[in-house]
């Protein structure tokens, strides 16, 4: 109806149950029937979005018309523009009413509760509410409302904690990072959001509490931060799972703390077997010797590969036939003759000992010191970011420091000769204040035991302190600054990513490296399917784009990439900045000199050196850049000019090797006359033409060849020779022979046969030369170029050799 209230337009709806219409924009309509949504294009007519929902009582449209909300009895359903279903959700008290933020948030009212809703789904409660209000508008952090007595009402709302999930949700880092340090993001709720969208790190810069700081940083690998929460608690399944998580990253330091603080004695041996610790192997050694492990002395003497270990463990366990095997087998003679005469006394019979026994020895280990090689990768973007709840935390290396100072024997097991070199003894640390300071608690018993060996083992371990110097950025305490590590700037892009992104020419791609795209582009728009005469000028045009400036000494020089239009500000197409044009050293005016060249061999009749030439031009040529359509035009100029003194450079060779054949001969000399030279060598063709026909008395055609070299106004000499000819030609008009030539039919020069392709006959062409053949050649490799297929399909029409023929101007 218009504004009269009569009645202009009839629409059916698309459902029959219809029984509600709502706004949706310019030309649509919402139509609400039942337990379904349906937008409806009016000048279309018919329905283009359905969406399943309960019944609908109110429709928001954000203020772009992005996004719309459907408000239920208690459910809301979020949905874009075309609508599609984002998210649905359910209240258990009935939603009063609703607005659209300028940020895309939805804020919504229940009867004690202003809430929010993310367009993908996640939601909470904003405020509290004394009595019930109906939102009429949001603007920043003020809500404009109704009572229930109809009175304007302006309400305070704290909108950090949405615009923080909606900067996670959009990627915008940057307001991430402000939203931390200028607001009080706190709670469990903060945490486990974090936590379920994948951004543990980020959750570690709210807690405090230390068992779930332990947690988080195991979830997103943080070994550092779990060290120091692990050292904190000293609660022993989370020193196993430490040492899990550590030595999934082959983090080997770690592993060994922690199967030290757990006693984990089998783990804590065969880590020192596979990282080639063999100090460390007889320490745990003697370790399982002072705690009567006869089990465990056994293992560690395997994995030390120590014999003479094994056999008096085996003699003092009483089962003397293995120890006598392990002795008779490894050549220890003298051990094996005791344990055989025990054996006899003893009433057992002697074993045999195998002659093929070989001696059981250790694996070597691959890596033997340090930690396993991990790949370089880069760094979340809150990796290197400080936030002001990390202030006062101890860093890693704080931790250390402090540990290793704290007692100085107690980092080791059961105290190193001095203090640990070597990257096995980095980590070997007790702090100050824990139970067992050296290591297992077993220090004492140790040291009891080696000094009772006395002139056996000698003194025992040196014990003594070390004076350490002061080490730059490392301090006994923890430092307010310890956990702002320097983050390098992210690196650019490459210039030869803009080159190879906003180009389509062939010969840029090559000078960025890019030679795959290069041969694809050249195999699309030239056909070009031999690529190994293009070698060299590859090459060529790769290391002629880049200079090298020399840097300090000892170090290679820099690659610095150069362009040729550098004065020019010219924006990619990606918005990534200016970025110039590489530098082409493949230039028109060279190929015009080397043309000169090959046009003075043909003069020398050097058809050979001729035909090198020419050829090396035309395979150049579609690598050459140039900058106006004049030169474009040069540049096809010059390609059809090498077509045509190959093809009558290739004719005058063949015809040279056909001596005993007079009469094709005959032929390739006329089909020479027809190739469009200058006229100086068109005039040199004429006369060869001239003789050829005379010669097999073909004198018809040796006339045409006359009239046509006068044509041309040649030397005196040559002129008085044609005339001689051409009446010696006309008192006897006739052909002797028959040749596969006619001069008044137009023809084109096949390139595969050397035969003539008459006007009108079907024929296929190279798309880089042009050069003609017959269809039967077609795919061919094409002689005159030696590099495109003949018949092969072009995208472009032609070869691509300046940017004005991409940009239409």
């Amino acid at each position: 109806k218009d504004l009269k209230n009569e009645v202009t337009k009839k629409l059916a709806p698309p459902h029959p149950t219809t029984d509600y219409i709502f706004y949706a924009g310019t030309g649509s309509l919402l139509l609400r029937s039942e337990e379904k949504m349906t937008l409806f294009d009016i000048q279309q007519r018919k329905a283009v979005g359905e969406l399943s929902t309960p019944l609908i009582k109110y429709v928001y449209w954000s203020n772009d018309m992005s996004y719309v909300s459907l408000i239920g009895k208690h459910a809301i359903i979020i949905g874009n523009r075309k609508l599609d279903h984002l998210c649905t959700v359910h209240e258990t008290i009935r939603v009063k009413s609703g607005a659209w933020d300028d940020t895309g948030v939805f804020i919504y009212t229940t009867l004690n509760h202003i809430k929010y809703c993310l367009p993908n789904g996640d939601n909470g409660i904003i405020r509290t509410l004394d009595t019930p209000i109906y939102v009429t508008k949001i603007k920043g952090n003020t809500v404009y409302c109704l009572d229930r007595e109809a009175k304007n009402k302006t309400l305070s709302i704290d909108t950090t904690e949405y615009m923080f999930k909606l900067a996670l949700l959009q990627r915008k880092y940057d307001d991430v990072v402000r939203l931390i340090r200028d607001s009080r993001l706190c709670g469990q709720s903060i945490i486990a959001y974090l936590q379920q969208k994948g951004y543990p790190e980020v959750a570690l810069h709210f807690v405090k509490d230390e068992r779930t700081r332990f947690n988080l940083a195991l979830e997103c690998g943080n070994i550092e931060i779990a060290l120091v929460s692990a050292t904190s608690l000293d609660d022993k399944d989370l020193w196993h799972r430490l040492g899990v998580e550590a030595l999934r990253q082959g983090n080997y330091n770690v592993v060994e703390m922690a199967y030290q603080r757990t006693k984990n004695f089998e783990r804590l041996s065969f880590l020192y077997l596979i990282t080639g610790n063999t100090d460390k192997l007889r320490k745990m050694l003697k370790i399982a010797e002072m705690r009567n492990d006869t089990m465990g002395r056994f293992q560690n003497a395997l994995y030390l590969g120590d014999v003479d270990e094994r056999v008096k463990i085996l003699e003092q366990a009483s089962v003397l036939p293995l120890a006598f095997m392990c002795a008779a087998s490894h050549g220890l003679t003298a051990d094996a003759e005791a344990l055989a005469e025990q054996l006899v006394s003893k009433e057992i019979p002697v074993p045999s000992v195998l002659p093929d026994a070989k001696y059981l020895a250790p694996p070597v280990p691959i890596i033997r010191d340090g930690n396993w090689p991990l790949l370089t990768v880069t760094k979340g973007y809150f990796s290197g970011v400080a936030f002001p709840t990390d202030e006062g935390a101890p860093s890693f290396l704080a931790q250390q420091k402090l540990a290793s100072l704290g007692d100085g024997a107690g980092g080791d097991i059961a105290g190193e000769e001095g203090a640990p070199t070597g990257a096995w003894g980095d980590d070997e640390v007790a702090l100050p204040g824990s139970e067992n300071a050296d290591g297992f608690g077993l220090g004492g018993a140790l040291a009891s035991g080696a000094a009772a060996a006395g002139g056996e083992e000698g003194s025992g371990w040196d014990d003594d302190d070390l004076v350490i110097p002061d080490v730059a950025g490392v301090s006994g305490s923890a430092s307010k600054g310890a956990e702002k590590y320097y983050v390098p700037p992210t690196a650019g892009v490459p210039a030869s990513l803009h080159w190879v992104q906003r180009s389509n020419l062939a010969a840029e791609h090559v000078a960025a490296g890019s030679f795959d795209s290069a041969m694809q582009l050249l195999n699309n728009q030239v056909g070009i399917v031999n690529f190994a005469p293009l070698k060299p000028l590859f090459i060529a045009l790769y290391l002629g784009a880049y200079g090298q400036l020399p840097s300090v000494p000892a170090l290679p020089p820099l690659p610095t990439p150069l362009q040729r239009n550098w004065e020019e500000k010219v924006t990619t197409r990606g918005g990534g900045g200016p970025s110039g044009s590489p530098s082409v050293v493949l230039t028109l005016p060279p190929l015009v000199e080397r043309l000169k060249l090959g046009y003075k061999a043909v003069t020398e009749g050097k058809f050979a050196d001729a035909l090198t030439q020419f050829t090396s031009i035309a395979q150049a040529i579609p690598l050459v850049v140039v900058d106006t359509r004049q030169e474009v035009s040069e540049v096809k100029e010059l390609l059809g000019i090498c077509r045509e003194y190959i093809t009558a450079m290739r004719l005058e060779m063949k015809r040279r090797d056909l001596a005993a054949e007079p009469n094709r001969q005959c032929e390739l000399a006329a089909y020479f006359t027809h190739c469009n030279l200058q006229p100086m060598h068109l005039m040199l063709s004429l006369r060869s033409a001239m003789n050829c026909a005379y010669k097999i008395s073909n004198f018809v055609t040796a006339s045409s060849f006359c009239r046509r070299l006068l044509e041309l106004n040649p030397k005196p000499d040559v002129a008085t020779q044609a005339r001689k000819v051409l009446q010696a030609c006309d008192q006897n008009p006739r052909n002797t022979h028959q040749i596969r030539y006619d001069e008044r039919n137009p023809f084109v020069v096949d390139v595969v046969s050397l035969l003539p392709i008459y006007k009108g006959t079907a024929l296929v062409r190279c798309p880089l030369c042009s050069s003609a053949s017959t269809p039967d050649s077609k795919s061919q490799l094409c002689p005159t170029c030696g590099i495109a297929a003949l018949g092969a399909e072009s995208t472009t029409g032609g070869i691509m050799c300046s940017p004005t023929q991409t940009r239409g101007n």
